[in-house]
């Protein structure tokens, strides 16, 4: 259960207790936060990683998704949309240097605001339902654009298959804009236990004996599998796969990135849900 996020009222009227401050770089929570930002190894060994920003902060608490503390950049306490969050009182706060801020978040234009959280122990593996599993996808913006699509196409599970980039990465929980507290994402999936357990149909995008998406019936248990754009999907993949796709293009274009083939997929299929 998330902690309880206090008092969401603002007494103009009471000054609010100074926050902590933190200066020194040799600090071990300096020290800890870095490691988070740029080591995959620290975010799973430690299983917590770095919301970067008031939207994904707030999103987090909007969800009901526990955080562990804030970090706000020196001079930044009294922005609207940051003063806003430290008055709710859903977690702790502390301050940090800008130049200690800026070394955690590594942007060209400061957020103000970083949050500090945990990373949930996925879920068992589904074997019904609508599934989308990527495969080889190793750009953190392709996974978050194509989480943020997953979550409001109303996908039941992302499986990122071996390979695939870190889905807790500050960079790809930013570009997810929220879907990570949406849909469940399971990370390091073996491709093919996993759909041999799937009692659908496993989909796939290609140009070889492909059917036309538009044409297509992908309703019912349905697993959508992506692959990177310059290789596709793996062969123990391509295997399995019992529909094979193709999306109509204009003449002289040869693919989609990966992020706008699997909306266009997934949205086919909502279309194709709609009653009526």
């Amino acid at each position: 259960m998330p902690p309880p996020r206090g008092d969401n009222r603002v007494f103009p009227f009471i000054r609010p207790a100074p926050l902590d401050i933190i200066r020194s770089r040799q600090n071990p929570v300096v020290k800890h936060l870095i490691k988070l930002a740029e080591q995959r190894r620290e975010r799973h060994t430690s299983q917590q990683t770095l919301l970067v920003g008031t939207h994904l902060a707030a999103a987090a608490r909007d969800a009901g998704w526990p955080l562990q503390r804030l970090f706000v950049r020196e001079g930044s306490e009294q922005r609207a949309e940051i003063a806003r969050l430290l008055a709710a009182q859903f977690a702790p706060a502390t301050v940090l240097a800008v130049e200690l801020f800026d070394a955690i978040e590594q942007l060209p234009s400061t957020t103000g605001l970083l949050a500090l959280t945990g990373i949930p122990e996925p879920p068992a593996l589904r074997t019904d339902g609508c599934c989308l599993l990527l495969d080889g996808v190793q750009d953190p913006g392709n996974i978050g654009s194509i989480l943020r699509t997953a979550a409001a196409a109303r996908v039941d599970q992302v499986w990122l298959a071996l390979g695939a980039a870190d889905a807790w990465s500050p960079k790809v929980l930013r570009a997810a804009m929220g879907a990570h507290f949406v849909v469940p994402v399971i990370e390091r999936v073996d491709p093919q236990p996993a759909l041999a357990a799937f009692i659908g149909r496993v989909a796939i995008t290609t140009l070889a004996q492909a059917s036309d998406l538009y044409e297509t019936d992908l309703r019912g248990d349905l697993v959508l599998a992506m692959g990177s754009e310059g290789a596709g999907v793996s062969d123990a993949v391509f295997q399995r796969a019992d529909v094979r796709l193709r999306i109509p293009m204009h003449p002289g274009v040869e693919s989609l990135n990966v992020g706008a083939a699997t909306a266009v997929c997934l949205y086919e299929r909502v279309r194709q849900l709609r009653p009526g």
